[in-house]
């Protein structure tokens, strides 16, 4: 869709999470083409300050998305130059491996912490705002890492698939207020991340 111009994206107001890098990166770029003021939030403070440097009307804040607390203030923070939210895209994500013997609690708790917390607490950030707008839209990246029966990735995968239920169940609350839900699957994406970090002899 490269040069298709969407009329109705122009002037809207986005908030991308893990928008620094990889598909994230890409998705902060494809709004600021259509002429939309996005802000977005990721921990690398250097390739985030470069992307949002790179083109106008893109607005950039560090955050550890773990932190509910410190996303609650970046999303307030980016409220303000990106002139409030129609837009959200749930995009933070990070796909670790692990042995299934090897997950403890704690580690336990940190995967859902990336992959499905700050899901569920911006979409509950930016509530307020859409409604006051009229309405808005909320996106939810998914994945196709549960439905191919994949291994080593059991508790991210697992917070994948939770992506569904918590779209359909947003769907059903926020309808009423103007809010769409949907949930995007994109299947495997060879980022700079994913090359470097799991592409084998045979994916080549």
């Amino acid at each position: 869709f490269a040069g298709v111009v969407f009329h109705s994206l122009r002037g809207q107001g986005v908030l991308v999470t893990g928008g620094a890098s990889g598909i994230g990166a890409d998705i902060v770029r494809g709004f600021a083409a259509q002429g939309c003021r996005v802000g977005f939030v990721d921990r690398d403070a250097v390739a985030g300050q470069a992307l949002a440097d790179a083109h106008e009307q893109v607005f950039f804040a560090a955050c550890d998305v773990t932190d509910v607390a410190a996303l609650r203030q970046a999303i307030t923070t980016l409220a303000g130059p990106v002139g409030g939210f129609d837009v959200l895209v749930n995009n933070v994500a990070n796909d670790d491996r692990h042995a299934i013997e090897d997950v403890t609690p704690a580690y336990f708790d940190q995967r859902v912490a990336v992959n499905f917390r700050p899901h569920f607490f911006a979409a509950q950030a930016v509530l307020p705002g859409m409604r006051a707008r009229g309405g808005g839209a909320i996106v939810n990246l998914g994945s196709v890492s549960w439905k191919i029966k994949g291994a080593g990735y059991a508790v991210y995968a697992s917070c994948k698939s939770a992506m569904l239920g918590f779209t359909r169940v947003l769907a059903g609350e926020l309808g009423r207020d103007n809010i769409r839900v949907n949930c995007v699957v994109p299947g495997w994406v060879m980022t700079e991340r994913q090359v470097s970090l799991w592409l084998d002899e045979q994916g080549e």
